[in-house]
């Protein structure tokens, strides 16, 4: 296979999924912020975090043994922990459109969420806010989905190892499949220290690049041949994302599809799940399709549409400049517009 080819996206979205709704909100002032995945009628949840630096709220409350049964958002933010203010404003316009949980007291809208560092790319000091999530779950609709260089993953980056300087645009994806009756979507941010690869013909789609800027350097490759690398901070990278079904789950069947779903992370990249980065999948089971769940078939499907949205969401990026920094996407690859990360 021609490892400058550049295939079409995978079909599907998680919106294919009944019940489940996607809204971003990208800040004008720098690249940065939010993607809310939203379950109306609420949905069993899980979740299941692998990277050692993450940035989360709710994911407690998650576990099989603990009260919550159901979720009302799922909230994914650039901004790193600034981000998680975001969840405010999800919480705020699911309260005025009279969703959340029942206290005897008013609403309260369960909204978990996970960020990614991209404090890095522009102006730290701009990040997603409440309104930000309050305007992203206003753009939600039951559509196909913007990909790429929007939400969440304005600001993502892949194939950090050897320092922002010869990264590449990361970004947001989505997949789904449709199996007996049954089906599977997800949505990834993609911000990862590694490198993003096609499972199907092991070559990297995206990630490091050569010193001078003009091809791909597997990373799993410069580090097995001892070159150095730059300094690297906890939790400046991440791959965070939500999977949903619309088969009948219990927490714990929501827990194992959101366990399983870091296999597709897996596949897709690599290095993964290491001490820089914040990995966290959420699962939302919405119940809708009135089937049981068959979990040999949706941990298949889980792993699959995950490793498809990762693949997505660097085939949809574009390359992206500010002054003195230049990263460019994987379509840069075809079009032979690859160069060197401005000094």
């Amino acid at each position: 296979m021609n490892p400058h080819a550049s295939p079409a996206l995978h079909p599907g979205h998680i919106t294919d999924v009944a019940g489940i709704e996607v809204g971003h909100h990208t800040e004008s002032r720098r690249p940065t912020g939010c993607s809310v995945v939203l379950a109306p009628e609420g949905a069993v949840a899980g979740v299941d975090v692998r990277g050692a630096a993450p940035g989360t709220r709710e994911t407690d409350l998650l576990q099989p043994a603990n009260l919550v049964e159901r979720v009302h958002a799922v909230l994914l933010s650039g901004g790193s922990a600034w981000g998680l203010d975001a969840a405010g404003g999800v919480m705020r316009w699911l309260e005025e459109n009279g969703i959340g949980l029942a206290t005897g007291h008013g609403l309260v809208p369960i909204v978990p969420a996970a960020v990614i560092f991209d404090l890095g790319v522009g102006d730290a000091r701009i990040r997603p806010d409440a309104q930000a999530g309050y305007l992203a779950c206003r753009h939600a609709a039951e559509r196909p989905l913007t990909q790429g260089n929007v939400g969440a993953g304005a600001g993502a980056l892949v194939g950090k190892l050897h320092g922002m300087a010869r990264a590449m645009k990361g970004g947001v994806g989505s997949a789904s499949l449709c199996v007996q009756g049954v089906t599977v979507g997800a949505l990834i941010v993609c911000n990862a220290v590694g490198d993003v690869v096609d499972p199907a013909s092991g070559q990297v789609v995206a990630g490091l690049r050569t010193a001078d800027g003009a091809a791909l350097r597997c990373s799993r490759d410069a580090m097995l041949a001892g070159e150095l690398t730059q300094p690297l901070l906890p939790g400046q990278h991440t791959t965070i994302g939500v999977i949903a079904t619309d088969a009948q789950l219990s927490k714990a069947q929501a827990q194992r599809l959101a366990q399983v779903g870091h296999d597709g992370l897996a596949r897709s990249i690599n290095p993964v799940h290491t001490m820089y980065d914040g990995d966290t999948l959420f699962a939302l089971g919405t119940g809708r399709s009135g089937r049981g769940a068959d979990m040999l078939l949706l941990a298949t499907l889980a792993a699959e549409v995950t490793a498809r949205a990762v693949l997505n969401a660097v085939r949809a990026a574009q390359a992206l400049s500010l002054a003195d920094q230049h990263w460019p996407a994987a379509a840069d690859l075809a079009s032979g517009a690859l160069q060197r990360a401005r000094p």
